[in-house]
């Protein structure tokens, strides 16, 4: 029997990285086995430690451990470097020199002061796989710009075909520029691994959340790019699949979501509608789109007959696909992600439980696997022990390093 092991182990990763898209891509690099060495700023840290409330203890001093923190820094260590002071980056450089990747999302072009910039890096590491996370890339007329979540949903165009038809533009819950462009980043920092693996090159990254927004319109954009036609705002309706909708129950509003032709009829069928998908103005997914609106009021009235629950359980059952619209609390109760084990227990030293709750990974191998090995570090909590481990520093040098400030 093959012994599991973590893809990952033994890539060291410099992370410079901060708040989401950089720390995204890091965790997940973490989970996958990689080692994560989190340099962060003596002091204040990631400027996600303090965007709370809530805080895991609001009696802790700054800086503290924010559930934004704590969403995408696990298995990772931190390890406080001032890289303003040229000891600082002389240390930095040490450690860079016997890492595989380096993460970073300042602005372009802002770390070439320290000089801790790609040309600077290659240098001392050849190999090395750096990449830059940016608001808008390293070129064009953006670039010098910092890029954050919001305004890259509204500059990128996701937020012109979110909410309602005759409502304001809408931003998604989440940030979503943010999180993709860290997935796009792990993504390209495996293929660069790879690449090297073939090649024994190293190369420079350029990921930007602008670039990673516009590629995420998908089939919107595309749909644009054909027709000419700037797609519209149509609410929780789908462009091009109908039914595909918020729909309301007796008891609240649910989703039905009919992907074809079979599923249409199945759902007339369970719902008493049997001349329904025998009309040439529904019958086919082209016509219903086209009809959108007569189909609409019929269904309404339908779906105001039954409870959500009727409707689950009746038309799952018939492999039609429905469900809740599920408040956050109600997902971490569904048994379906109690069974995938996407709520994991971790210990924490400054929760007063000595526990914390974290999202867990969707990643799942037969062979490979996830390890949740480190919580959340607290603020420069490895700092001595990683640079007595991994530099071989004496306790008194790095005691010297901490008073006068580079650690």
């Amino acid at each position: 029997m093959t012994k599991k092991k973590e893809s990952l182990k033994g890539i060291n990763v410099f992370d410079l990285t901060r708040v989401l898209a950089g720390p995204t891509a890091t965790q997940i690099l973490g989970d996958l086995g990689a080692n994560i060495i989190k340099v962060e700023r003596p002091i204040t840290g990631d400027d996600s430690r303090n965007l709370g409330p809530p805080y895991l203890d609001s009696n802790a001093t700054d800086p503290k451990e924010s559930a934004y923190y704590l969403s995408v820094n696990r298995n990772k260590h931190s390890v406080t470097i001032d890289l303003t002071k040229k000891k600082g980056q002389v240390l930095a450089k040490k450690i860079i020199k016997k890492c595989d990747v380096l993460v970073e999302n300042f602005r372009a072009g802002n770390l070439k002061q320290y000089g801790l910039d790609y040309k600077s890096i290659k240098k001392i590491n050849p190999k090395i796989i750096y990449c830059s996370i940016t608001g808008f890339g390293q070129n064009g007329p953006y670039a010098s710009r910092g890029g954050y979540d919001y305004l890259v949903q509204a500059m990128g165009g996701i937020m012109s075909i979110t909410g309602e038809k005759k409502g304001l533009p809408t931003k998604i819950g989440v940030g979503v520029s943010d999180i993709i462009t860290g997935l796009y980043a792990t993504i390209s920092i495996l293929s660069a691994l790879r690449f090297r693996d073939q090649t024994s090159l190293g190369q420079h990254l350029d990921i930007s959340l602008l670039d990673s927004q516009v590629s995420w319109l998908s089939y919107v954009a595309q749909s644009y790019l054909i027709s000419g036609k700037i797609p519209d705002r149509i609410g929780n309706d789908h462009p091009s699949i109908v039914p595909y909708q918020t729909v309301k129950a007796k008891d609240g509003l649910m989703v039905l979501a009919i992907a074809n032709d079979r599923q249409f009829k199945n759902f007339c069928q369970f719902s008493g509608l049997y001349d329904l998908c025998e009309n040439s103005k529904f019958k086919s997914n082209s016509s219903r789109v086209k009809n959108r609106k007569e189909l609409n009021k019929i269904i309404g009235k339908t779906i105001l007959k039954k409870t959500i629950k009727e409707w689950v359980q009746g038309l799952t059952k018939i492999n039609v696909p429905c469900g809740p619209i599920n408040n956050i609390e109600q997902v971490f109760s569904d048994p379906q992600v109690k069974s995938r084990k996407m709520k994991i227990n971790m210990k924490h030293k400054k929760s007063k439980t000595g526990k914390i709750n974290i999202v867990g990974s969707p990643m799942n191998f037969s062979v490979s696997k996830i390890r949740y090995k480190k919580t959340p570090p607290t603020l420069g909590e490895d700092t001595k022990k990683f640079l007595k481990k991994f530099l071989k520093i004496s306790i008194p040098e790095i005691k010297r390093l901490k008073d006068e400030g580079i650690i």
